[in-house]
């Protein structure tokens, strides 16, 4: 039923999403044109896929520890690290458009939420060299591979910070003047997804940017993403299908797009 719901989904989605034509507002069209739909290859994709590409042959066995809403694909608690790289990981195209985003925005301070085997952590970094990247993540065991990469690949300055989200999150929120670029990638629960959007609220401003990964992946994460939309501090929205972008520009007219990618 999950299954064949997504695929309606994205149907639905396929046939209502713009391209870059017919977008009358000029801040979204540059982040279609120039962001979004910006396919040249670069140097830095090849160093963090070699990285995936070590992960996908690592025939170790670890124990999940999993916090939130599970997988679509493997539930167990034993697997191996090239399973985890195979189903969990964002693949290149999308973990490659988030390197964009951040490298658009040149954010000063990063967070993701949901490190796994951290080849998205790796592009943050690499796309804000001088921002301060934080990472975290629930399993201790999955967060203790990412660390491993890091080392490997030249991510030592990532913080990677393993918990709970609901223990760790706040503290960190606090602890910063702003927040300008967070991707939720973790938990997948409709309640967890407003709390993390509602905590980060009172230190977005006008060129922070919130991704939200898997906004189709239920029918929980589904209203949590309308939630969001509607609430009265977003400005634009850029529905991507597989994430979620949210805006805070003020004097922006406030919109929804749906862009195909």
């Amino acid at each position: 039923m999950l299954r064949w719901q997504f695929a309606k989904d994205y149907l639905l989605h396929r046939f209502s999403a713009k391209n870059r034509h017919g977008l009358h507002s000029p801040f979204v069209y540059r982040l279609v044109d120039e962001v979004i739909y910006d396919f040249s290859p670069k140097k830095v994709y090849t160093e963090v896929e070699n990285l995936r590409n070590q992960l996908l042959n690592d025939d170790r066995t670890i124990t999940v520890t999993d916090l939130g809403a599970g997988s679509h694909v493997n539930n167990n608690k034993q697997k191996q690290v090239k399973q985890i790289a195979k189903n969990a990981l964002k693949p290149p195209k999308l973990a490659q458009l988030i390197y964009r985003l951040a490298a658009d925005l040149q954010p000063k301070t990063i967070i993701e939420l949901g490190t796994c085997l951290g080849t998205t952590s790796l592009y943050l970094q690499k796309a804000a060299p001088e921002a301060k990247v934080y990472t975290m993540e629930g399993c201790p065991q999955t967060a203790a591979v990412a660390a491993e990469g890091f080392r490997k690949s030249g991510g030592e300055s990532i913080e990677l910070i393993t918990g709970n989200f609901n223990d760790t999150l706040p503290g960190l929120i606090n602890s910063l003047p702003q927040l300008d670029f967070v991707y939720v990638d973790g938990n997948h629960q409709r309640d967890a997804t407003l709390n993390y959007f509602n905590w980060c609220l009172p230190k977005v401003h006008e060129n922070a940017l919130l991704i939200f990964d898997d906004i189709y992946w239920s029918e929980g994460m589904k209203e949590a993403w309308a939630e969001i939309k509607a609430h009265p501090q977003v400005t634009v929205t850029v529905d991507l299908f597989w994430i979620g972008l949210v805006y805070f520009r003020k004097g922006q007219v406030k919109e929804d797009f749906k862009i195909k990618v």
